[in-house]
């Protein structure tokens, strides 16, 4: 006879989903203390956002990205859509201390497009298990595809 584990409140695993999101989006923030000022004296092409439009785009993105690990987790998701789901946060959560923070525009640059391309698996493996998943996370990845537009037009006019 085998012994049966027991299922997880989901309740309580999409606070976790939240929570480890929300580390993201705090360290982030952290290390955006400056990106106002910094962003504010780069030369930005004319399609440039208003930097007071980043933390709300942010905020409801984050809660996307959140939701859509839980909606994985929720069919049994197989380990590669989490392991490209974990990438892909550490990725953006390299994006804003290299840019902002390290002055490394060309750095964040390839971290962008590498969050780029780990945001399309992750959403091509959700797909397999949950589409609401998956359409979840497509407005991060228009963001992302915008934001690396932007991060190349910065390196070109500075």
């Amino acid at each position: 006879m085998t012994e049966r584990v027991p299922h997880r409140n989901p309740w309580l695993v999409l606070a976790g989903f939240l929570g480890v999101v929300a580390v993201v989006a705090v360290v982030g923030g952290l290390a955006a203390s400056s990106a106002k000022d910094v962003y504010a004296r780069l030369e930005l092409p004319p399609w440039a956002p208003p930097s007071s439009l980043f933390g709300p785009v942010w905020t409801v993105l984050y809660v996307m990205i959140a939701l859509a690990g839980w909606c994985y987790w929720r069919t049994d998701g197989e380990t590669r859509g989490f392991a490209a789901y974990g990438i892909g946060l550490l990725a953006n959560l390299l994006w804003t201390p290299l840019f902002f923070e390290g002055g490394a525009a060309k750095a964040a640059l390839v971290d962008i497009v590498v969050l780029d391309v780990v945001v399309i698996v992750t959403i091509v493996l959700f797909t397999r298990r949950s589409k609401l998943a998956a359409a979840l996370l497509v407005p991060y990845l228009g963001w992302i595809l915008y934001a690396t537009a932007l991060n190349t037009a910065i390196i070109a006019l500075n």
